[in-house]
């Protein structure tokens, strides 16, 4: 197993959301591994890009990520991914393709065109909500519905709302790029080739966005191992930062990983 997982890390996330909505699961993952490089780098039309085009493929976006990757100097030792939903898409085609960029890869409640029916991967039902969100004018109210699908913690829901609310004031995200990205989340379909890098899949049990079945589907195909967290939704860092940190601190000492 490579001694250098968890020295590098590249976060990626979903659909609509960009590096800020990691809030404070990035001083989190780097309290736990602090001599480690973490990086949050956003999916084209998102974040520091939310004016650029959002392409219709999950390569061509992989292909965008990695070029910014190279440009500010992120590859230069084997990257551990950290991904989420579509990001989790990105950081596999990335495993695949470029293989000598990274070392392994956390993929948190993913899923894949071909391997899960539609009605379970990217529940449809949600995204056409979500899509919907997309054009609602009321901020605030955009922000607090999607809080509420992503996230299970009710104690939280309005701060978050709140800080989510000046995140899309400051950047926003298009609904013309959210579309591109449901696009290309929708259609992804992966090769039957296993990832040359170990990779741990994490779901949670309570996620109204991709069903967890999805993760064990993945699981089941490529003998990777799959732990489930028993209530948190669709984004298991913003309910629960502290059992990723910890799944992640068990997976590498179990792999018998120096970190």
């Amino acid at each position: 197993m490579d001694n250098k997982l968890g020295r590098n890390w590249i976060l990626l996330r979903g659909l609509a959301r960009e590096s800020q909505h990691w809030r404070d699961f990035v001083p989190l993952l780097q309290a736990a591994f602090p001599h480690a490089q973490v990086t949050a780098l956003d999916l084209p039309g998102t974040g520091c890009c939310h004016q650029a085009h959002t392409p219709c493929t999950v390569k061509a976006i992989t292909d965008n990520v990695r070029a910014r990757a190279l440009e500010q100097g992120l590859l230069r030792q084997p990257a551990t991914f950290l991904a989420v939903s579509l990001g989790g898409m990105v950081a596999w085609e990335w495993l695949q393709r470029y293989q000598g960029d990274s070392c392994g890869a956390i993929l948190v409640n993913t899923s894949f065109a071909g391997l899960s029916p539609f009605y379970q991967r990217m529940r449809w039902q949600s995204y056409c909500k979500f899509l919907a969100l997309a054009v609602q004018r009321d901020l605030r109210r955009r922000e607090l519905a999607i809080v509420q699908l992503v996230g299970n913690r009710e104690d939280q829901y309005e701060t978050v709302a709140d800080e989510w609310q000046a995140i899309q004031a400051e950047r926003p995200i298009s609904f013309q790029n959210s579309l591109r990205q449901v696009i290309a989340a929708a259609s992804y379909r992966p090769g039957d080739a296993k990832p040359g890098r170990p990779v741990l899949l994490l779901n949670g049990k309570g996620d109204r966005l991709v069903a967890p079945a999805c993760s064990e589907a993945i699981s089941e195909k490529w003998a990777l191992e799959l732990r489930s967290h028993p209530w948190a939704g669709h984004d298991i860092s913003l309910d629960d930062g502290e059992w990723v940190v910890t799944q992640v601190k068990q997976w590498f000492a179990g792999c018998d990983t120096q970190v």
